[in-house]
């Protein structure tokens, strides 16, 4: 499974450098210098063998990037490319999202922490065994993460990923034990 890790935006200054939208808990670990990050789905690669774009040429991005350099500036990810070196290519980059593979992802040391595409698919059910739904999607809500349940029915349901609600998450057996109070799964 493919994991969004951030999306290129701007360029700053003039020798190729990009600011980037941290979509990772992780920024430090996913754009140290020499990781290979994917490009979006469907990105063709560069015409040019070598990946050095030719003037006048229109530069399509490659289907891999690697961190060449990385700093922070005034709250932003500043990421420097190899091979990309100037303003123009960098704009040609402006909004490919980067991804990672999820078997390169090492798990959480925390046995309470998860990272979302752990959760993705696991059946949900109550601590009497009864089948409320499958988790679809987790959401990053400023208070408490939410587990978004595909219920049986088809409608959605929002379940705050906290352990008053959530007391067992049981990856080996593909489940999450979900203990909802009255009229959560209503809404």
């Amino acid at each position: 499974m493919l994991l969004i890790v951030g999306r290129i935006g701007k360029p700053h200054g003039i020798r190729g450098e990009v600011t980037v939208e941290v979509r990772t808990d992780e920024p430090e670990a996913r754009f140290a210098p020499g990781s290979v990050l994917r490009t979006e789905p469907g990105a063709r690669p560069s015409p040019v063998p070598d990946g050095q774009p030719v003037p006048g040429e229109l530069f399509q991005v490659p289907a891999a990037l690697t961190v060449e350099s990385v700093r922070w500036h005034q709250g932003r990810l500043l990421v420097v490319f190899e091979d990309i070196l100037d303003r123009d290519v960098a704009e040609a980059l402006r909004n490919t999202l980067l991804w990672v593979d999820s078997a390169d992802v090492a798990p959480p040391e925390d046995p309470e922490e998860f990272h979302d595409h752990q959760l993705v698919g696991l059946a949900v059910v109550t601590p009497a065994g009864e089948q409320l739904g499958e988790v679809a999607r987790i959401d990053h809500a400023p208070a408490s993460d939410l587990l978004v349940v595909r219920r049986p029915e088809g409608r959605t349901a929002l379940i705050p990923f906290v352990k008053a609600i959530v007391p067992e998450v049981d990856l080996a057996g593909g489940r999450v034990v979900v203990d909802p109070p009255g009229g959560l799964l209503d809404l």
